[in-house]
Formats: C-alpha cells, structure tokens, sequence
C-alpha cells in the first residue's frame, strides 16, 4: 500500500505515523492489488470537544475511489473509527461484485424532473475536477456508495456520453442522461 500522509493544523510525529500506517495494513486482506493510500489528519478548534480530531482516508484501486472521515476527541479512536469503517466498505463492495458476477443486475430507465427556483443566485464557492472512467450504471451506484455521496457523476461505458446516478427519496436509483438536441 502507497500511504500518504498529511497533518493540517497539525504535526505528525513519527509514533503517530507509524500507529496510521499499522492501521491501514490491516485493510491490505482485502485489497489484493496496490492501492494508493492518501491519509489527512487534521485539528480543528470546534465547540464539541468530541470532534476535535479528524481522519479522512482516501483509497484508490484501479479507478476505484473508498473515502471515509471520522471526528474523535483522540486522534487514535479516530483512525480506528476510519479504518472500521473502510474494512465494511471493501468487505462490502468486494460482495457486491462477487454477486454481480453470479448474476448481473439491471438498473431501469430513470426520468427525473429538474425544477430550481432561486429567489437570490447562488455562488460557485468550489470548482472539483476529476478523472472518469468508463463504468455502467451499476458500477457508479457502487462508486456513488463508496463515497458516500448521494449522487454520481461517470462516463457510460455503453453509450460513451457522461451520466449521473443518483440516489432516489424512496431509496431506489436514478440515472440523468443528457440529451442535446
């Protein structure tokens, strides 16, 4: 595993680092290609003394992306919180293939009406770029999930135009596909 590691507001000692990285090769069960590790440890003066320490992990495998982010009194409590919470996820989304492969599931054609009234305009405050890679809905559902998002932006493998996935109020998904025409 490749670990990057990073402190805001913040010092990494070496006792800190070796505790991060002892850690997170207990995700390498899992993962059975490399995988590039980025660790972001950061303080942050808040009223609620319990979310004071922050551990955001991200994991890239293949053009696979798992995040997770825990907040903790103690800096340790919170990468172990992280890593708990990265080891369901893997464990989670190797299931999901594992069953994809035994049968393949579909996602039905998603309609979604877009009605935006704003009384004042909003500000772009963030512009995120990222690479996309071609995926099937289906796959950028389990992306979407990974990430924790409630929706996805991808590249659809079948029709080679972008696409996003989301997540529906009812629990179910939708898919909006651009038409310019």
């Amino acid at each position: 595993m490749q670990l990057h590691i990073t402190g805001k507001n913040m010092n990494i000692t070496e006792r800190t680092e070796s505790y991060v990285r002892e850690k997170l090769e207990r995700l390498d069960r899992h993962l059975s290609e490399p995988v590039e590790a980025r660790v972001e440890l950061a303080t942050e003066n808040t009223r609620n003394v319990h979310q004071r320490q922050i551990v955001q992990v991200t994991l890239y495998k293949n053009g696979t992306i798992i995040r997770a982010e825990e907040r903790s009194a103690d800096l340790r409590a919170a990468v172990d919180a992280v890593v708990d919470k990265l080891d369901k996820q893997i464990r989670r989304y190797k299931g999901k293939r594992e069953r994809k492969r035994r049968a393949p599931v579909g996602l039905g054609e998603a309609v979604a009406e877009h009605t935006e009234s704003f009384e004042s305009e909003p500000l772009i405050v963030r512009t995120k770029r990222f690479k996309t890679l071609p995926m099937s809905p289906p796959e950028a559902i389990d992306q979407m999930e990974l990430l924790g998002h409630s929706f996805y932006l991808f590249l659809n493998q079948r029709s080679g135009e972008v696409n996003l996935v989301y997540r529906r109020s009812d629990g179910n998904y939708g898919v909006l596909e651009p038409q310019l025409d």
